[in-house]
């Protein structure tokens, strides 16, 4: 993407399935810092707020990524999908999780075949072949946010 952010917390937490309920503070703390981040890098532009569900890093982050997906280190399927698929899981969607559970739970193998699936873009969910042809796609899209 044009634009990608990693927030991390100075509290030490490897991943998702390590939050407790007394951490849900830090992560409205972090996506309010990441979208303070997102507006002054370009307040017109679509961004995203996430976690993926198995994290390739063992220390809490949240990404704060654009949506135009503009970038030439995406590469491949696996990396498409780990940003267009349920494999990101939505920033607020963690918090009602832990505040209505106390917990995050995934159930991996759903996750990990996620990364698998075909590549569709995702606006209009148009299956695509190839990253080429889905980066020419995709370009037909805007990334302009709707709020004010």
């Amino acid at each position: 993407a044009k634009y990608h952010f990693l927030i991390m917390p100075k509290k030490n937490i490897p991943n998702l399935k390590s939050l407790k309920k007394e951490d849900i503070d830090l992560l409205k703390y972090m996506e309010e810092k990441g979208r303070e981040l997102a507006k002054s890098s370009d307040a017109e532009r679509q961004f995203r707020y996430g976690y993926h569900s198995i994290p390739s890093m063992s220390h809490l982050h949240l990404h704060v990524i654009s949506q135009d997906f503009d970038s030439p280190c995406l590469k491949n399927k696996k990396h498409w999908n780990s940003f267009t698929t349920e494999y990101f899981v939505d920033s607020k969607d963690i918090i009602k999780t832990l505040e209505k559970t106390g917990k995050v739970e995934h159930e991996s193998s759903h996750f990990t075949s996620l990364l698998k699936s075909d590549l569709r873009c995702h606006i209009c969910k148009k299956e695509i072949k190839t990253i080429p042809a889905l980066k020419t796609h995709i370009q037909q899209h805007s990334y302009k946010t709707t709020d004010t």
